[in-house]
């Protein structure tokens, strides 16, 4: 794995933290578990590991969303005599998460079980463009092939 803390600081757009540092170590431990995770999708999924620019790009974006938003707090509030300081975030999970859209980029989706996972007309089939939402995992087409066969909300590349 190729995932350097300069990339890191490059993505966020500040610094990266000298190398002996606590925070240095915090970044380099999130690098290694979103790198762990993703391994162990591709063996529970029977794959062979995906492309390393794309590994390393999940990897990178995963580590930034979680320095952003680092835990579940929602507003912390800092009080000094007379005044205070707030600042509201939106919730993180607390630890570093691949989101749904990353594990269809790597090729690792899990399949989804229930009475509606196989295809009920074969052959049927939609050609959806590349960015359509239902490709990056969503529920939902945004490109109209559901519902015409080939694209009719967006253009074709």
């Amino acid at each position: 794995m190729t995932v350097e803390l300069a990339k890191i600081a490059i993505e966020l757009g500040r610094a990266a933290p000298d190398p002996d540092t606590a925070l240095a170590e915090q970044w380099q431990m999130w690098i290694d578990d979103a790198e762990m995770l993703i391994e162990d999708r591709a063996v529970e999924l029977g794959k062979d590991m995906p492309d390393q620019k794309k590994v390393d790009y999940v990897v990178r974006q995963a580590v930034v969303k979680h320095i952003r938003k680092p835990d579940d707090a929602t507003q912390v509030t800092v009080s000094v005599d007379d005044g205070s300081s707030s600042k509201t975030y939106q919730s993180g999970q607390g630890r570093v998460v691949i989101l749904d859209e990353w594990w269809a980029q790597l090729g690792l989706v899990k399949a989804s079980g229930g009475a509606y996972a196989f295809d009920t007309a074969p052959g049927r089939g939609s050609r959806h463009v590349p960015w359509c939402n239902l490709l990056w995992g969503a529920t939902y087409c945004s490109c109209g092939a559901d519902i015409a066969g080939t694209p009719i909300y967006e253009n074709r590349p």
